[in-house]
């Protein structure tokens, strides 16, 4: 999803909690990483690996000039000869410190899954979840987005919200915008209502 349509879909969106709620998500996730320096681990399930949300929040660390915001996919299925990006196994989840950040996103809560969470939480790890919310992954977690079944926005449109939002300048120290968000703020400007007549 590109800047266009990230604008569209807030400008849909405007009024609602999502905007608010992906803002605030994203920020504490970006304030996690930038504060100890990076170290962000992305992990999904076995059946839901979230590929896209890696590749989105790749594309923001670059824009944005914040390079902490690029994650290490952790793939349940990694194999010794896959391309380096895609063969850091979930023994990386066990390796992680104090001073590291894991994002999970899970639609549903498998118990391998949930250990490893639990022991990456008792070593000082900072854990963000993005998932179904209210179940034992809610709980462990530092800070946590729900995207309930049946809700208004499917799990991966709220990811493409929150790699938006986590890129976003307006809040960071640095105190510059980058070009993406001067493109998002320009395309929500030029997709904005027309004033009404006098």
């Amino acid at each position: 999803m590109d800047a266009v349509r990230v604008a569209w879909l807030r400008e849909v969106l405007t009024g609602t909690e999502w905007l608010g709620a992906t803002r605030r998500f994203a920020g504490v996730l970006r304030g996690s990483v930038v504060a100890h320096g990076g170290g962000l681990l992305l992990v999904g399930t076995p059946e839901y690996e979230p590929w896209h949300l890696a590749a989105h929040l790749v594309d923001e660390a670059a824009w944005s000039g914040t390079p902490e915001l690029a994650p290490t996919l952790v793939r349940h299925g990694a194999r010794p000869g896959d391309p380096a990006h895609l063969a850091v196994g979930p023994g990386r989840i066990a390796a992680a410190r104090r001073g590291e950040t894991l994002l999970v996103v899970a639609p549903e809560e498998p118990e391998p899954l949930l250990e490893r969470v639990h022991s990456a939480r008792r070593a000082g790890v900072t854990v963000l979840a993005l998932g179904a919310g209210g179940g034992e992954l809610a709980a462990m977690a530092h800070d946590t987005l729900a995207v309930p079944e049946g809700a208004e926005l499917d799990l991966d449109t709220v990811q493409h919200l929150v790699s938006a939002a986590a890129g976003e300048n307006a809040g960071s120290p640095r105190g510059r915008r980058g070009f993406r968000d001067r493109l998002s703020r320009l395309a929500e400007a030029l997709m904005a209502p027309p004033p009404a007549p006098w």
